[in-house]
């Protein structure tokens, strides 16, 4: 499945080979008919089903561990946070999800001119535990779009983002109770590989 982010880079190219067809240029026409081949896997959304666990925790994006570390952090909350930071590649897939099953309480953009180029949720447990998640846009395009609003519920595994051509994903939460079953280098996949576990508060 192929997500509707993606049609015009897959459209543009077609309609250029079209044209160089057109007008006898077949290399040129491959090459192009070849970048829309690209653009498809690029923008691909493979099905994955939600893990309805109100517990676990779930990878939010495609792509690398690059640190996984307890950090003090006084601009967003007064105790120790996990740190979980994700590379998300240019062949990586592009769509971010939801790690828990909460209520999006804030979405915080950082633009340019043009377009955003970072943004944050804030997601908020039923026990009122917080997890923020913070992205990058790490491509010349600096193109990110959320699909949701504030005030939206997600279950873990719901695509809430886009991030286009590579960006970095940052996930934080409390320290205190966390169980974390993944390290720096590990492979993950959004909305399937299980990061750690918070028991619920009760």
């Amino acid at each position: 499945m192929i997500h509707k982010k993606g049609i015009p880079w897959i459209l543009s190219p077609l309609c250029f080979s079209a044209g160089m067809y057109f007008i006898k240029k077949r290399k040129l026409a491959f090459s192009g008919i070849l970048l829309s081949i690209l653009n498809a896997y690029f923008f691909r959304n493979p099905r994955r089903e939600c893990i309805l666990n109100p517990e676990l925790i779930i990878s939010p994006s495609d792509g690398k561990i690059i640190s996984c570390e307890i950090e003090e952090n006084d601009k967003i909350a007064p105790y120790p946070l996990w740190k979980i930071e994700i590379f998300t590649q240019i062949w990586d897939v592009y769509i971010n999800r939801s790690p828990v099953i909460g209520k999006i309480l804030k979405i915080d953009f950082l633009k340019t001119k043009t377009r955003a180029n970072q943004f944050s949720f804030l997601i908020e447990r039923e026990d009122g535990i917080p997890f923020w998640l913070i992205q990058t846009s790490k491509s010349i395009f600096q193109n990110c779009e959320s699909f949701l609003l504030a005030g939206d519920e997600v279950i873990a595994g719901e695509p809430i983002s886009i991030c286009e051509f590579g960006s970095k994903t940052q996930l934080l939460f409390p320290a205190m109770d966390a169980e974390i079953y993944i390290k720096t280098g590990h492979k993950v996949f959004a909305g399937e590989t299980v990061i750690g576990r918070y028991p619920l508060k009760k």
